[in-house]
Formats: structure tokens, C-alpha cells, sequence
């Protein structure tokens, strides 16, 4: 249940601070609590809450605020709680009337945060809160603007994926979820089903211990764990049809069990046509969600996560498209240039990409309206090659900005790897991060705009 409450600190001096002392005006988190428009979005996040009974759901400030201050601050969900706790500053931001030392919400809630946000509203608003902020600009007939697209990965937190390690992993899982489906039944059931785990155990160890496993050795060690998750499986099924209640299990582990099943398929299919490749392959049980994304680049040919497009303007970042599946984010850039149309009533006067965007279609979908693209012409190489070598090198300065808010993103937030388990909440992690990156270039730009003042 949600209740809509009229919060009476929109200026620090309305803040009950526990020495009786007043909040500075200049700090960041009362400098970025006035840059969300927090009321205008409450209605959207309200929506979630359908039941009308219950205790009352957390303010969406409260939901908000928190999530960016965990990712602002690149702390533990469990820290954010502690933080927040401690700092009157972060308690003003997230729209608490007064200084509490008392936690303001469990640290679990943070989980419910992401869920009831989600990605599509957090989008929406970084978009309006940099539409606020930004100084205000005539909207003009012609192109007007640059750009600039580019596409990465964002890296789940899931151990490197190996075959005989996601196995050996499922059939783990398989063996907890029957010791705890035998508590049901052990009183019909004399003997325990037997899953010769001691023996599954080392016959994994053999394997991943050595230095140098050849691929017959291999073969025959993901053949051995297949036969036990096989074994477990239909032990599975027998407690079933003996009267255990798979309802009995979490929801997490029903679904876990479906997963492994998957697994199973998956694996025992390229074992018998002695093949590494299978559709929709699963490569964490935990999180099956995630997807190998082939990105070719030195060092990491081959990353595990969230495959995201994004569009930078004015030194603004946006996340247009996510997703889990590998695909070609030249596709996307139609879709990008009508999105900046719509937003600013123009098309861009440029715009700034690699190689892989530049295909005959996007060409001519852009020369069509006159927005120029960067990178060399198609064609017969003009006698003046020192000029499109120039330009070809500022269009390369240009692109370089996005390229730096991806590292930004991996490097100051949690872009470089996503902690969050379920794919719901790793989108919102995701989006969040965009928010934030944003928010900190509107910190800076006040800052230099006070400093200018005072000069």
C-alpha cells in the first residue's frame, strides 16, 4: 500500500538537525536534491502498490534517494542503510523531516527499490531531470548538435563460466533441494536417495585441479556430472510422485530447478555432438538471464552481461536500449536520431560513431537529412586527403566523450560489474547508473557556474 504524504523540507532550513544547526546550502546533497523533480514521478511509482491494505510502502524520495546515494557513494546496500544513518545530509536527501539515528529501512528494502523503480521510469527520469536543468534553447528547423552513439557491455557478477564448472555447479543445487524435499517425505521413506556427492565431488576436483586438462579428460568429466544431475533429477521426481510438495520449495528454488533442468539439456546436447555452441546458452545457474556477449576486444574477446546502446549530448549520457541478448547496435541508430528529434525538435548537424554503425543504409538514412556522419566517405578518396584526415581526427575527439562516460561508469559506478542477481533489478542498476553520471555533470556545471559568479 502506498500513501502519498506532502513533505515540508523542500528548503534545508525546514530540516530538524540534532544540534539544532542548519544545513549548508552549498553541499552536493541539497545542491542535488533540488534537481529531481521527486513529486512529479511519485505518481508513476505509486502505480506499483495495487494493494490497498497493509503497512505503508516507503516514500518514493525514500526508494529514490537511496538508490542513488548507494551508487554515487559505490557502497554495499547494507552500508547505504549504515550511511544514511549516520549523515543528516543523506537523511535530508532522501526527504526525511528530521535527524534520526535509528535506520531509516531494512537494508533487504533496497531489493523492492529496483523492483517497484525499474528501468523505463528511472530512463524517463534522467531524461526530465536534464531537461530541467539544462539551460533552456530555441527550438530550431535546422540540424542542430552532435550525437554521439556507442554501444558495451556491462559485466554480471557471475564466476568465468566453464563447462564442467556449471555442471558441478547444478548438480549442488540438485542435491540440496532433495535433502531438504526427503524432510518432507523421510518418515515414509526409510533411505535416503542416494547422490554419491563425496564421489561427484572428487571426480570435479580431478579435473579442475590439474594444470593441463586435455579435451578427452574433460569430455569424460562433464559425461560423469551429467549422469549424477541425471541420477538427481529423477530422484527428484520419485519424492514427488511419493507425495513431496515441490511447493514446499522457495520460489527461488523452483525456479532454480527449472534452470537446472536447462542446463542439463543444454550441456548433454553438446556433449553428444561434441560441439560448444547451443541456443540461448545458460551460463550461470544462478543468474540464467546472462548471456555471453562476443565483443572482440583485447583482453576480453568475450564478456557476460548486459549488451547496452547509449546516446551522449552536450556531455549528457542516455541509456536507449538493453538488452541480454547479443545484437547489432547499428540497428539502433535510426531509432536514436528520431529520439533526439523528438526531444529537441531538430535533427543533430552530426553524428558521431565507430565503424560498425556505418553501414550503406545508415548513410543514406542520414544523408537524407542532412545530419553528417563521422568517419571516412564511400568512395574514390578526395586529392585533398590531409583535410579528411583532419576531420576525421576532431570526429574522433568528439566520439572519445562517450567513450569516457562508459568509463566513468565502469570505473567510478558499478557498470564494471553489476552485483545486482535478478535481471529486473540489474536493469535498474544499469539505468541508475546513467542517472547518476548525469546528476555529477550538473553538480560540476553549478559549481563552475558559482565559481564564474564570485569572480
Amino acid at each position: 500500500m502506498y500513501r502519498k504524504e506532502k513533505s515540508s523540507i523542500e528548503t534545508p532550513e525546514n530540516f530538524k538537525n540534532l544540534f539544532d544547526g542548519q544545513l549548508d546550502e552549498e553541499n552536493r546533497w541539497v545542491k542535488m536534491s533540488k534537481m529531481i523533480l521527486w513529486e512529479e514521478w511519485e505518481g508513476d511509482y505509486a502505480k506499483n502498490f495495487t494493494e490497498e491494505k497493509g503497512a505503508p510502502a516507503k516514500s518514493f524520495r525514500m526508494a529514490l534517494g537511496a538508490l542513488i546515494i548507494k551508487e554515487i557513494l559505490g557502497i554495499s546496500d547494507r552500508e547505504t542503510v549504515e550511511q544514511i544513518k549516520e549523515n543528516p545530509y543523506l537523511q535530508y536527501f532522501i526527504g526525511m523531516e528530521s535527524y534520526s539515528s535509528k535506520a531509516a529501512f531494512n537494508a533487504s528494502m533496497m531489493v523492492h527499490f529496483r523492483k517497484k523503480i525499474g528501468m523505463k521510469l528511472t530512463n524517463k527520469i534522467n531524461k526530465e531531470m536534464v531537461k530541467k536543468n539544462e539551460e533552456s534553447s530555441v527550438r530550431k528547423k535546422e540540424n542542430e548538435g552532435k550525437l554521439l552513439l556507442d554501444a558495451t557491455c556491462t559485466p554480471a557478477d557471475i564466476k568465468y563460466p566453464t563447462d564442467i564448472g556449471i555442471v558441478n555447479e547444478a548438480r549442488e543445487k540438485t542435491e540440496k533441494i532433495i535433502d531438504k524435499l526427503y524432510e518432507e517425505i523421510k518418515e515414509k521413506r526409510k533411505e535416503k536417495p542416494r547422490t554419491y556427492r563425496e564421489v561427484a565431488r572428487k571426480d570435479y576436483l580431478a579435473i579442475v585441479k590439474k594444470r593441463r586438462v586435455s579435451k578427452k579428460e574433460r569430455r569424460k568429466g562433464i559425461k560423469k556430472q551429467l549422469q549424477y544431475i541425471k541420477r538427481n533429477l529423477s530422484h527428484i521426481e520419485k519424492m514427488v510422485e511419493e507425495g513431496a510438495r515441490i511447493e514446499k520449495l522457495t520460489k527461488k528454488e523452483q525456479d532454480l530447478l527449472i534452470t537446472i533442468k536447462k542446463v542439463y539439456e543444454q550441456q548433454l546436447e553438446m556433449y553428444e555432438k561434441n560441439t560448444d555452441r547451443v541456443a540461448n546458452r545458460i551460463v550461470s545457474v544462478t543468474q540464467p538471464h546472462v548471456r555471453p556477449i562476443v565483443r572482440g576486444k583485447a583482453g576480453k574477446a568475450v564478456e557476460f552481461g548486459a549488451k547496452i546502446s547509449a546516446s551522449s549530448v552536450n556531455g549528457y549520457v542516455f541509456l536507449d536500449k538493453l538488452s541480454w541478448d547479443n545484437y547489432n547496435e547499428s540497428g539502433d541508430l535510426k531509432e536514436q536520431i528520431e529520439e533526439y528529434k523528438k526531444e529537441r525538435g531538430c535533427y543533430p548537424k552530426s553524428v558521431h560513431v565507430d565503424k560498425i554503425y556505418r553501414t550503406k543504409e545508415n548513410r543514406a538514412y542520414c544523408k537524407e537529412r542532412g545530419i553528417r556522419m563521422s568517419g571516412p566517405r564511400l568512395g574514390r578518396r578526395p586529392k585533398e586527403v590531409s583535410k579528411e584526415k583532419k576531420e576525421a581526427r576532431s570526429d574522433e575527439r568528439v566520439r572519445n566523450a562517450i567513450e569516457g562516460k562508459f568509463g566513468q561508469g565502469k570505473r567510478r559506478f558499478s557498470l564494471g560489474r553489476v552485483m545486482a542477481k535478478l535481471p529486473e533489478t540489474s536493469e535498474t542498476v544499469i539505468a541508475m547508473n546513467f542517472l547518476v553520471m548525469n546528476l555529477s555533470t550538473l553538480l560540476q556545471k553549478t559549481k563552475k557556474k558559482t565559481k564564474s559568479k564570485k569572480l
